[in-house]
């Protein structure tokens, strides 16, 4: 049974921002369905970016799809044969569930400069947040 999704024009014309972050992604390097959506920003959202590699038709062959995992580093659709075999081609490492290892191969987005010209956001850095300082202080004692 396949379910028909509806994709709104103003959904729509978040899909090529979408594909011009995606292609940013660098090879051997993955990112996640949420950070391009936090990158994109303007209503975009973890759904959406899913909605957009999954219309990409003709164009898979220029926005590096296989790049974009889900928040826990696996494959999403069955749709993405061959994922895990382009992935590891370019050096993507894989745990024992299947799951990239997003700690050491996730993308720490685009750079400032870029993000500024095209107007996109940055992703927050990742272990900077109070309750992380908290925990490593805790640690301490």
């Amino acid at each position: 049974m396949s379910t028909t999704v509806t994709i709104t024009m103003q959904e729509r014309r978040h899909f090529e921002r979408i594909y011009q972050v995606v292609e940013q992604v660098p090879p051997g390097q993955v990112s996640t369905y949420g950070d391009i959506a936090v990158i994109v920003g303007g209503g975009c959202d973890a759904r959406l970016v899913g909605l957009a590699m999954g219309d990409l038709g003709p164009r898979t062959s220029q926005v590096p799809w296989q790049r974009i995992l889900n928040r826990s580093g696996g494959i999403s659709t069955p749709e993405g044969v061959g994922q895990r075999e382009l992935l590891r081609a370019e050096g993507v490492e894989f745990d024992d569930k299947g799951k990239a290892l997003l700690e050491r191969f996730r993308w720490a987005g685009p750079s400032p400069e870029w993000a500024t010209k095209h107007g996109y956001s940055l992703l927050p850095a990742r272990g900077t947040s109070k309750e992380d300082e908290d925990k490593s202080q805790l640690r301490l004692f």
